[in-house]
């Protein structure tokens, strides 16, 4: 089927995230009693979003799978409960579909199988769009672009950006080549990485606090993670700082299982939806700031 992969929404913002990843939560479960479904549930599966009930995993709920250690777009609260930009973004399209979310909280890996293998109906992960990924499941249109940052120790200079072949360079331009990267598996910064310098100059670690600590250690001489959580793990930990410019530019999408097009159809409708009439920009506003 034609993959939906669209306009990459322009969004003046200073956070964004790109492919969320890495697995350090084992399952939390649903934290989806963050709303009950409407009042119409079931009705709008019919409506101008297409008959989808079928496609959905249990009949009136929204399953979406995530690894909810992913600040600000998945992040758990002081009762375990998934919140963040995706959490609430699932919700409101859940509203709007008329259904019930429920949110599983599960290893990243985890979570792109759980949608694969017909255990979650929906991926909103800070999830990045890669044409591998497109051949095992669909996207949905882009809600937010962001981008790979580079986190360094404060004065550490060796390191003062990337380049367009993804390699890591100094002030000078010039390809840093005795570098131990630090990343957070299963996302694309990891896979970047990786394909840029190979596997032995990349530790990949459970998740992003896992590799900043690696950091602090001494372990590794910079983390690559996307800017959202760079932004935060940065404030939280003194002594670090992120280097100025983009690693990559990314976009994110919510995902479904391969040849899922009523499903699809439906979540990406009522996406586009949020994003025309500002409801995403205004939940981008609430964590991050216009």
């Amino acid at each position: 089927m034609k993959k939906f992969l669209a306009l990459a929404m322009a969004m003046a913002m200073t956070l964004s995230l790109a492919a969320c990843g890495g697995g350090a939560s084992s399952s939390a479960g649903s934290a989806s009693s963050q709303g009950a479904a409407s009042s119409e549930a079931g009705s709008a599966s019919t409506g101008s979003y297409g008959d989808f009930s079928s496609s959905l995993i249990e009949q009136g709920k929204l399953i979406m799978a995530t690894n909810a250690s992913f600040p600000p777009y998945e992040m758990t609260d002081d009762n375990n409960n998934v919140i963040g930009i995706d959490a609430d973004i699932a919700q409101a399209i859940a509203d709007k579909l008329g259904l019930e979310l429920q949110i599983d909280n599960i290893d990243f890996d985890a979570a792109l199988l759980a949608v694969q293998e017909g255990r979650a109906d929906v991926i909103l992960a800070g999830l990045t769009y890669r044409e591998d990924r497109d051949l095992v499941m669909d996207f949905t249109d882009s809600y937010a672009t962001g981008y790979q940052a580079i986190i360094v120790k404060e004065g550490d200079t060796r390191i003062a950006g990337g380049n367009d072949d993804l390699m890591l360079v100094d002030a000078e331009g010039n390809v840093v080549e005795d570098v131990q990267i630090g990343v957070q598996r299963g996302t694309t910064g990891e896979l970047y990485c990786q394909d840029a310098y190979g596997v032995d100059k990349v530790t990949s670690l459970d998740n992003g606090s896992v590799a900043v600590q690696a950091l602090l250690n001494g372990q590794v001489d910079c983390v690559v993670i996307d800017i959202g959580p760079a932004q935060e793990y940065v404030a939280a930990n003194s002594g670090l700082e992120i280097v100025e410019g983009a690693y990559t530019v990314e976009d994110y999408c919510a995902a479904v299982d391969e040849g899922n097009t009523a499903l699809l159809t439906a979540i990406n409708t009522a996406l586009n939806e949020m994003i025309e009439d500002g409801t995403v920009q205004e939940i981008m506003n609430q964590y991050i700031g216009g």
